[in-house]
């Protein structure tokens, strides 16, 4: 069956920013006394909300304005970081979407980003030219986080496409594993860093340049 429908991962898949979160939790762990190696990031935080990220670090009894509070801590380090880099977005991803635009396919945005990032990646990456914000599924804190694959389930709903024609980009581990979980037709594995993905039998790109379009 064809591909009917494109589903974006976006931290570290359309924006490769995985370095960036890294800086920032280092700053923000070592701030409360905590530390994560890169290995031990990947698997306690890429891909997941804040909210399981802090409960996790911290304590499940945490109250919502203690997440909110520490949330946009990190995440004001996070936007620091970024503006201080040049932010553009992933190889060839521009392309790729037009080529989407272009054969009238539908795509959205999937991502365990809150909305404070959110609007921060319209503005500095105007991410307007490519996607409506209302068609986003994103950490509104209703949505379960990855590898609950709620997150895929309601972006399909939003294109109105079956798992199986849907065609979902991502590159952490609890990304992948919540694409798998979705029943997904077709998962891809954006390397955006050093990560091996040994343990995965999917397509590995380094670019958008690199989908085969014949998918289509």
């Amino acid at each position: 069956m064809k591909i009917k429908g494109v589903i974006f991962d976006f931290n570290g898949t359309l924006f490769f920013d995985t370095h960036l979160h890294n800086q920032a939790w280092d700053i923000f762990l070592k701030k409360h006394s905590l530390g994560l190696n890169n290995k031990e990031k990947n698997q306690k935080i890429h891909g997941k909300n804040n909210e399981e990220i802090l409960k996790n670090l911290f304590s499940d009894n945490l109250t919502k304005d203690e997440i909110v509070k520490l949330s946009i801590e990190k995440e004001n380090i996070y936007q620091r970081l970024c503006l201080e880099n040049e932010m553009v977005l992933a190889p060839e991803s521009e392309e790729f979407i037009n080529f989407l635009c272009l054969k009238n396919i539908p795509y959205t945005i999937a991502t365990a980003s809150d909305l404070y990032n959110l609007e921060f990646y319209f503005k500095h990456l105007d991410l307007g030219r490519y996607f409506e914000l209302s068609k986003i599924v994103y950490s509104n804190g209703e949505i379960k986080s990855k590898p609950n694959p709620e997150i895929f389930l309601k972006a399909m709903e939003i294109l109105r496409i079956e798992p199986n024609e849907t065609l979902i980009f991502e590159d952490s581990t609890s990304g992948i594993k919540a694409a798998e979980n979705s029943n997904a037709g077709k998962v891809i594995i954006i390397k955006s860093t050093d990560e091996e993905y040994k343990e995965w039998n999917y397509d590995i790109i380094n670019s958008f340049a690199e989908v085969d379009k014949s998918l289509f």
